[in-house]
């Protein structure tokens, strides 16, 4: 594990149940948001899904992004966890409401 990554991942396990924030933000909070890519890296190679809830990191735009078990079952653990999406299950719907502040 990198510098780089257990930063990122001391991040996300702040995100409360309920609520998502964004690769822009994390990477925003590390210094510069031109590294959301590295932010995604980072989360695809989370080691601990449980402790590190990497599926409440979504794109910007609220479209949900990959996820290591697939786009699917990040859309399951987020609807369990409140979150709607629209008809075609990408986009987030009540973005803004739901978006945890770092």
């Amino acid at each position: 594990m990198t510098a780089f990554s257990s930063k990122v991942f001391a991040i996300v396990r702040q995100i409360p149940k309920g609520k998502i924030t964004t690769y822009k933000q994390i990477a925003t909070k590390l210094g510069n948001p031109k590294l959301t890519r590295a932010v995604g890296n980072a989360l695809n190679k989370n080691p601990s899904l449980v402790e590190i809830p990497c599926h409440r990191v979504v794109k910007s735009n609220g479209f949900v992004g990959g996820y290591c078990l697939g786009t699917q079952k990040k859309i399951e653990l987020l609807k369990k966890e409140g979150i709607e999406f629209d008809k075609k299950k990408s986009v987030i719907l009540n973005f803004q409401s739901r978006i945890f502040i770092l």
